[in-house]
């Protein structure tokens, strides 16, 4: 029950009775009260006066009075020009809050067997690297989505596309192969995905090198700068190497085929360990090395079709200027494939894989023309969710010195993130000075939650379209709109619940339907009846960013509550129990809406 919502159908039901007409939901506008006017929500009249056929004050009061009398809905009204300000009967709220009580899930949707079956591919990992900073907030982002889907009743696989091939990971293997006599995650106590991306960086550091003389080389033989340059990147005898590998790769030599499945099983023990650290998993896992081959036969099936067409280099294309689009290249002259080519193969199997309703992509913003083509593509080729394909497409995570760059280890590395945000959460909470009894044990968990906690809110909390600048320093703040910040409020609430148990109070099954209750307490139960709704929102817009800043103007509005009102001090025990429900049912919504965001909550701090 949302009372926004029963004003709203009740006015319907009004200017039925009223004028003789029909109105629809999106056609009356609730609100809340403006502070300076006397009332809890306002309904704006100026919508009806052509069916009334009179003064906006004269509307007003028509409707209130018929809502006075029809309903037990208001207590009192006032009417200011086109605007009738209502104020709320005190029974409403008290049978909100026990609404709201009597459900554990309150605002969620539970999927069932002939719910849509949505999938969201989110993370995208090179093996060649470990992750950073950026693949931090993409999985968190495909993570948040993937409950808010299944929050509004979605069935929902959550999957990964590993980009396990390629001459990036040939590079790695080379470099390996070079300088690495032998070395392995055990013999060198590394994570298995930081060795190897060790070896990309030492690739790089060498092959920069390589170029650097041969540019000079080339220069001193009279070519310009600009074409030294481009002839040494090609010519630079470990990046010919580098393709050499990749083409024996594709033929499937046994040696390098051996070296590659080793090294990337390295990469993937290393990946677990962090996706576990981040709280996030997935149903099903494809690897490029897979799909490459499917989506080579798909282009292959489209050409015979005569969706697309082969050039005289025998390379394969996609003519999409009638789409507005230029032409997009699927198979190179040499039959090698392209990532788009990639991407058709995987859409391949996972629609036989699973009878999929929906397809969102967790992916930057610098694919959304890549993003653009997919959709033709598939819808082109024959896949049902082809054209309505959903690409997340979200903002970069920017450093204060800049962006980040793998290559030339510049990076911020996931598992370091990770340990530096529960290390600083742990200082923060041995430099607050308060008395635990907490073990050191129950400390360290508390950190690695409250650590956890800031880092993913201070991600989701932004909207996901647009650039962040990453601060960790702001991120672990107590105060303000953080993580920890709703982390210390729920934990306070659980508090003042144990303490309550403490002294043999019990919380009430039932409300007590005459408590006189406060302007803020009626504030704060409209507060956590909107949950439902922003649950909706978010799934409409795709949006975490919702979520998290819903639950921080609750406990905001929840601590200003606790400040001015006493709970387990208040002598009338009615209202102390009223209370008690209330600050329960905050607690339970808090924890429902930072669960779907992945941020666990804290039981002491």
């Amino acid at each position: 029950m949302n009372i926004a919502s029963l004003i709203t159908d009740a006015a319907i039901q009004a200017i039925q009775a009223l004028y003789g007409a029909a109105v629809t939901a999106q056609q009356v506008q609730v609100q809340k009260t403006r502070p300076e006017f006397e009332g809890h929500l306002t309904l704006v009249t100026f919508p009806f006066l052509r069916i009334s056929r009179k003064k906006p004050e004269d509307t007003g009061r028509d409707i209130a009075e018929w809502l006075m009398q029809h309903t037990d809905l208001i207590a009192s009204y006032n009417v200011v020009k086109g605007f009738l300000n209502l104020t709320i009967a005190p029974a409403k709220w008290t049978e909100l809050l026990a609404e709201i009580d009597a459900d554990e899930r309150y605002g969620l949707t539970a999927p069932t067997a002939e719910s849509p079956l949505v999938m969201i591919e989110y993370s995208s990992p090179n093996t060649n690297k470990p992750l950073h900073l950026g693949h931090v907030r993409n999985n968190l982002l495909g993570w948040a989505v993937a409950q808010i889907a299944e929050a509004n009743g979605n069935r929902v696989v959550k999957t990964n596309i590993v980009n396990d091939r390629g001459i990036h990971i040939c590079k790695s293997m080379l470099a390996w192969q070079k300088w690495g006599n032998g070395e392995t995650p055990q013999s060198s106590g590394k994570k298995g995905d930081h060795l190897i991306g060790d070896y990309y960086v030492a690739f790089d550091v060498h092959y920069r090198m390589e170029v650097s003389e041969l540019k000079e080389r080339f220069m001193k033989e009279g070519l310009d700068e600009e074409t030294a340059t481009a002839r040494a990147k090609n010519e630079a005898p470990l990046m010919v190497e580098a393709h050499e590998m990749l083409v024996k790769w594709e033929q499937n030599d046994p040696e390098v085929r051996a070296l590659w499945r080793k090294m990337n099983e390295w990469v993937y023990a290393g990946f677990d360990e962090t996706y576990k650290a981040l709280g996030v998993s997935f149903d099903k896992i494809y690897y490029e090395s897979d799909t490459y081959l499917e989506g080579k036969e798909k282009v292959e099936e489209g050409l015979a079709k005569g969706i697309f067409y082969r050039r005289p280099d025998n390379s394969v294309w996609a003519d999409l200027t009638a789409e507005g689009l230029d032409e997009k290249l699927l198979l190179r002259s040499d039959g090698t494939s392209v990532y788009m080519t990639q991407d058709i193969g995987t859409a391949k199997l996972r629609f036989q894989d699973f009878p999929i309703d929906k397809m969102i992509y967790v992916v930057g913003n610098e694919q959304n023309y890549h993003f653009q083509v997919l959709s033709i593509l598939l819808d082109k080729l024959g896949f049902e969710w082809g054209k309505s394909l959903v690409h997340f497409s979200y903002g970069m995570v920017e450093l204060p010195n800049g962006k980040m760059k793998s290559r030339e280890g510049t990076v911020v590395d996931a598992d370091d993130l990770v340990a530096g945000m529960i290390a600083q959460a742990r200082i923060t909470m041995d430099e607050s000075g308060k008395k635990t009894d907490m073990t050191e044990e129950e400390k360290q968990e508390v950190a690695r939650i409250v650590g956890m906690g800031a880092l993913k809110y201070f991600l989701l909390k932004v909207d996901a379209r647009k650039n962040m600048l990453f601060n960790p320093e702001e991120s672990i703040d107590f105060n303000g709109n953080t993580g920890p910040f709703i982390q210390y409020t729920y934990a306070r609430i659980r508090s003042i619940l144990r303490k309550a148990a403490d002294k043999g109070i019990a919380i009430p099954a039932a409300l007590p339907k005459t408590v006189e209750i406060s302007t803020k307490e009626e504030e704060l139960i409209q507060r956590l009846a909107e949950f439902a709704d922003v649950v909706r929102a978010a799934g409409q817009d795709y949006s975490p960013s919702v979520i998290a800043n819903y639950c921080y103007d609750l406990v905001k509005e929840y601590n200003q509550f606790y400040h001015e009102y006493s709970i387990l001090g208040e002598e009338d025990a009615s209202k102390r129990d009223f209370r008690l429900v209330l600050s329960a049912n905050v607690a339970k919504v808090v924890r429902l809406g930072m669960g779907i965001l992945g941020i666990e909550m804290p039981e002491r701090m």
